[in-house]
Formats: structure tokens, C-alpha cells, sequence
């Protein structure tokens, strides 16, 4: 293996030489205390920066075991090098040099949710962090002397600061790895005691904005606390005993005022899908990884999706056993969200009233008095949610504050009232034996029909120009795959731009999979047990630096989204 004075000697004989010689840079140079690997050269100042990785052993780095003992520590542990990392870049480097992105160094930071990522791997012999560097130019030609600069003392000194044991907080590292540990080991005791979601006492749930997901300040937020009659008392790993409210299986309805906390509850309990770095608020605001929000969704493309549990008799014979449409409405494109979900292994549905069609949520008494049935193809969500339970174990946490309708079905009520969560389920339940709804339940006797769809391989067409595969991905909006634009607007979610590059990566590989007759199920499945194998590179035929795990109900979503999607129905 080359040195780094193999790799100084290089620089400084390509300076001032055509920008294509950095490629003379490939490969492995040995720094002594840790390895620094070159993978690919960016062909241009202005084009995405090159791929650097640097590889240290654990007799260096000297992480004591506890760090890495287990595969949720790992994933912690990884979490807080990539963030150290970032720090020390902010510190260290210089930044821009000369020509385009030149100087700048950059590794794929995380936000509130800790994530598996492709930036760093924790090794049985070895950790991994991956990045992004800017090699310097002017104008055209390398700045060999600039570059020294960067890959020889700045790296290094990045590396020093935030990979070594020593150089870090051990008291915030073991803060960091065992708040995703216990998080994670509540998570997998919901199910165990028959809930859906947990919320910490203390917990502070209201965010900086809508565009920044960091907590409100400690004195302007007001800290969770649970109705008495649904606290409960949970002992976790390191923390201990640990009370709040459990949501349980079944039908949990969030009522109360405009303005109170409702849908900022809701918000909350979609991102408890995800585990949450310490000092965020939510970190013990836990919801089943099963958990999935449902909303309308107008002009989406919808696949052949079985929406006839919902929707049926459509007028002029559109067939709701296969529906397809380029441009669904609010309902039928709500229908088709859930039924999709369900496919792709939801076991828990969110739903904010507020991004909800009417029409499909709710038909009182007066409106069935006024249409008659056989003139309304929809049947309401309040005739069916309880059914999804009875018959299938799904649950639903419905954000409502338009219709008592609902009272009839739930399991449980739960009022906010200027952000304090308080239990009314009693109350409710005499309201509605006091005033009758009077109107017809039009559910039938059981769920309805449900098909299973396979999708066909050469409906997925990856290519554009020379690629055999090209992908891109914008922000957490959406996907460019092959010559489509995947719209993921109303997949609420995903959290990282780093998950929707890693979807598009993953349906490249779904495709493969694909032969016609492999359900929708089957192959979600199978990605997701070969990232479990194999980790995120498993995705992508290159080492991959800025990929974030997903769940394969958000992988479900991107599919279901792409309007060339055809599929085989049984």
C-alpha cells in the first residue's frame, strides 16, 4: 500500500496540471494511525465531489466493547462518529479553494433521527466513515498545493478530533448510545404489552417551526404529561423506570380545539417511528415501526389497487377491484393508501382529519337521507375502522375535531386542551348513547375483498440516455428514476434526503427481483433482508456515502408512486 508521502509526492507533481490528473489520486494511501482511500475522482471542479473513506482499527481508535456490542449500538455509535465528524470538518477545514466546489469537505450529517447510514460502518476490526471532498483548482488546473493541504493536515486533524476515544465526551457518547438503546428496547416492548405507541412524561413535543424539526425551546414548550388513567410504567435498560401514556391497540381517537396539540401529538408519534438523538425531546416517544400515516392525496397515480372495501359501484363501471388512475381524487387516492399500506405490512394507521377527504372519512344522517345508497359508492372510514381491527389487527390514532361520529367506534378518547392530554372516553361514550347519530352503518358484515399485485419488471425502467440506471433524488420530495419523476410530497415519513436516495437506489434493485408473479410483499422482503445482510451497499453497485435506511412501507410508497408501474393481480 502507497504512503502518504506516496500521496504528497503525487500532488505535488500533478500541481498546476489539467483538473483530470487528480485521478493519479486512486486508491489506498497508509497514514500510520489510519487508512485514507480515494474510491473515485470527481472529473471536474464543479462536478460532485470526489469519494474519500477512511478505515482506523479498533486497537486504535480504542472504543471500548460496550460501544459496539450489540447491532442497536452499533448503529448508535456510528450515528455520533458521523455527527463528531461533521463537527470537526466545521472546525478543521479551511473551505472553499479556488474553482467550484474546491475545498470543501462534507460527510452526510443526520438531523434529529438516528438512522443506519452508508457514511459510517462499525467493522468487526475496523471503523469506516465515508465523505465527500472538494479536490482544489484554479480555474481548471489542480492546486496540488491546496490539495496537500487538505488530505494532509486538515483530514487528519478531522480524523483525530472525532474518531479517537480519547479525543471524544465518553460521558456524552454513553449519554448518545444508550438513549437509542432504550428507545429501541421500548419500541419492541409495545408489542409484547398490546400497544401501538408510548409518550414519555416530560417529553417535548412542539418543534422550532415547521421547517425545523429541532425542539422548541424548553421555556416556551410545555412538557407532555399523561392523563393518569393511561399512564404506565415501563423499566428500560439504562434509564429505569420510565412513566407515560400508552396508546393501546385498537381505535385511539385525538380530539379537542383548534390550536391545542393535536396534530402536534400526531406528528410526534410519526416520527416514533424512528429512534432520536439526546436533547431532541422526543426520545422516548415511541410508535411500532409498523406505524404508517394515511392521508388524501389528490392527483396521484394509483395501480390496480382493491379499493372496493371503500369504494364500489363506481359510476359508468370503473372497477374498484383493480382501480387505476393517473389522476385519483381525494378519496379514492385515500382508499388506495390504505390499502397499499396494508400490503406493504402496516399494522397501525395515522390519520390527521385535516389532510383527510370529507367524503371519505364521514357521511352523516342527513346525507344518507339525501343521497340514497345505491347512489354513493363510498363507504366511510367510520364503517371500516373497526373492522381493520377486529379483522385484520390494524389499529388507528385518528387526529379528529369535526365529527362525534367517530365516538361510536373508539376505544379510547383522548382530549387536548392547550397542549395537556386528558382521558374522556367515558365522556364521550355518553355522548353518544345521550345523542344518537341516527345514521346507518353501510360497512357490511366484514372488510371485503383484498388481492395481491406482483409487479412487472418491465414497467420499471431505470434507463436514461447512456445509463443503464440513472437516479436522482430531491430532497425528501421526491425521485427522479430513469426519465419519471416519483412525487413523494405526501409521504410524510421519510425524514432524510439520505432515505429518498437510498429508494431510489432500491427500487433499481427491486427490480431485479421482479419477474411478474413475486408479490409486492414478497419482494419488500427480500431488499429488506439483504440490507439486514448486507448493509445499505448492498443497494448499489459502488461504495455509497450518503444513503439512510428506510422502512419498506416508505419503499412501498415510491413504487406505488411510479405512474409507469404496471402490475398482475390474483
Amino acid at each position: 500500500m502507497r504512503t502518504h508521502h506516496d500521496l504528497e509526492s503525487t500532488l505535488q507533481a500533478i500541481d498546476g496540471r489539467g483538473y483530470k490528473a487528480y485521478k493519479d489520486l486512486r486508491g489506498s494511501y497508509d497514514f500510520g494511525a489510519f487508512t485514507l482511500a480515494i474510491d473515485h475522482v470527481q472529473g471536474d471542479p464543479f462536478a460532485t465531489p470526489s469519494r474519500v473513506r477512511v478505515e482506523l482499527s479498533h486497537e486504535v481508535t480504542r472504543f471500548p466493547d460496550w460501544t459496539r456490542s450489540s447491532p442497536v449500538r452499533r448503529v448508535a455509535l456510528a450515528d455520533y462518529l458521523t455527527r463528531s465528524f461533521s463537527k470537526a470538518i466545521r472546525a478543521a477545514v479551511k473551505g472553499n479553494r479556488g474553482s467550484g466546489k474546491g475545498g470543501q469537505v462534507e460527510i452526510d450529517t443526520p438531523h434529529q433521527e438516528v438512522l443506519e447510514r452508508s457514511a459510517a460502518w462499525i467493522h468487526p476490526d475496523r471503523i469506516e466513515l465515508r465523505f465527500f471532498v472538494g479536490l482544489p483548482a484554479f480555474g481548471r488546473r489542480v492546486a496540488g498545493r491546496e490539495a496537500i493541504a487538505m488530505l494532509l493536515d486538515e483530514i487528519p486533524r478531522v480524523v483525530d478530533r472525532s474518531l479517537l476515544f480519547h479525543s471524544l465526551s465518553a460521558e456524552e457518547l454513553r449519554r448518545h448510545i444508550e438513549t437509542v438503546e432504550d428507545a429501541e428496547h421500548l419500541r419492541a416492548l409495545l408489542d409484547e404489552r398490546g400497544a401501538v405507541a408510548f409518550v414519555a412524561d416530560g417529553a417535548l413535543l412542539p418543534r422550532l417551526s415547521g421547517a425545523d424539526d429541532r425542539p422548541m425551546d424548553a421555556a416556551s414548550a410545555l412538557p407532555f404529561e399523561s392523563p393518569p388513567e393511561l399512564r404506565v410504567s415501563v423499566t428500560l435498560p439504562n434509564r429505569g423506570a420510565v412513566t407515560g401514556m400508552e396508546i393501546r391497540r385498537g381505535v385511539t381517537l385525538i380530539v379537542g380545539g383548534g390550536y391545542h396539540g393535536k396534530s402536534t401529538l400526531l406528528r410526534a408519534l410519526e416520527r416514533g417511528v424512528y429512534n432520536h438523538l439526546p436533547g431532541d425531546g422526543r426520545e422516548l416517544v415511541v410508535t411500532t415501526s409498523t406505524a404508517y400515516k394515511i392521508r388524501a392525496e389528490d392527483g396521484r397515480s394509483v395501480e390496480r389497487a382493491c379499493i372496493t372495501p371503500f369504494i364500489a359501484d363506481l359510476p359508468r363501471g370503473g372497477d374498484t377491484d383493480a382501480f387505476r388512475s393517473q389522476d385519483a381524487s381525494g378519496s379514492t387516492s385515500q382508499a388506495a393508501n390504505i390499502i397499499e399500506a396494508l400490503e406493504a405490512g402496516a399494522r397501525t394507521l395515522l390519520i390527521d382529519e385535516d389532510t383527510s377527504a370529507t367524503n371519505f372519512m364521514i357521511r352523516d344522517h342527513r346525507m344518507q337521507e339525501l343521497i340514497a345508497p345505491e347512489q354513493e359508492p363510498i363507504t366511510p372510514f367510520v364503517d371500516k375502522i373497526r373492522q381493520l381491527f377486529e379483522e385484520l389487527g390494524v389499529s388507528t390514532v385518528l387526529v379528529l375535531g369535526g365529527s362525534g361520529d367517530y365516538f361510536d367506534v373508539a376505544d379510547e378518547v383522548v382530549a387536548m386542551e392547550e397542549y395537556r392530554p386528558r382521558r374522556v372516553t367515558e365522556q364521550a361514550r355518553a355522548v353518544a348513547a345521550r345523542i344518537r347519530t341516527e345514521r346507518r352503518s353501510e360497512g357490511g358484515r366484514e372488510f371485503g375483498r383484498r388481492t395481491v399485485r406482483a409487479p412487472r419488471p418491465e414497467s420499471l425502467d431505470p434507463r436514461k440516455g447512456k445509463h443503464e440506471a440513472k437516479t436522482k433524488s430531491y430532497g425528501v420530495s421526491g425521485i427522479a428514476f430513469g426519465r419519471h419523476d416519483i412525487e413523494l410530497q405526501a409521504v410524510e415519513q421519510i425524514v432524510d434526503s439520505s432515505q429518498t436516495r437510498a429508494l431510489a437506489e432500491a427500487l433499481v434493485y427491486a427490480r431485479s427481483l421482479m419477474d411478474g408473479s413475486r408479490t409486492i410483499a414478497e419482494i419488500l422482503r427480500a431488499v429488506e433482508l439483504e440490507i439486514e445482510e448486507n448493509g445499505l451497499d448492498a443497494l448499489s453497485r459502488r461504495r455509497t456515502a450518503d444513503l439512510a435506511r428506510f422502512r419498506p412501507l416508505e419503499l412501498a410508497a415510491a413504487l406505488n408512486r411510479l405512474r409507469t408501474l404496471q402490475v398482475n393481480v390474483r
